[in-house]
């Protein structure tokens, strides 16, 4: 880590069991059961929360990209992930879809804010080159 970035927030969470054990953050406004995809437990899993996390700082991108554009962003916007685990020949693998819903924004303007976000927003740079992302205006 480089000693001129700062830090502006850390999550703290504990798991124990793994995809079918208990997360817990240290604040504890996260305290979730979780359990393997596509089983019938009750539990959420990591790539669902995965989703939701980038889903949500995609949309925070966003509006800084509509603020520096001096816009805003609909009050229905809204980013539909979804996040897949897969596996292949070298083993377990993700991939990711971002459909991004911007009513009422003209399609050009639309696409710029989500092509701004994706290069700012931290969770769309973890992920590129790292794993297969598409990202669609609908």
């Amino acid at each position: 880590m480089s000693e001129h970035n700062t830090i502006l927030y850390t999550g703290k969470t504990l798991t124990t069991g793994g995809r079918d054990g208990h997360s817990r953050s240290s604040d504890g406004h996260l305290d979730i059961k979780l359990s393997p995809p596509g089983s019938a437990g009750v539990g959420t899993n990591p790539e669902q929360l995965f989703g939701a996390g980038w889903s949500a700082c995609f949309m925070g991108a966003m509006r800084l990209a509509a603020r520096a554009r001096k816009t805003d962003l609909p009050v229905d916007a809204a980013v539909s992930a979804e996040v897949d685990l897969g596996q292949g020949k070298d083993g377990y693998f993700l991939q990711a879809r971002l459909a991004v819903s911007l009513p009422g924004l003209d399609h050009e303007l639309a696409q710029a804010l989500i092509d701004a976000a994706h290069q700012t927003c931290p969770y769309s740079k973890a992920t590129r080159g790292n794993i297969d992302v598409a990202i669609a205006l609908v």
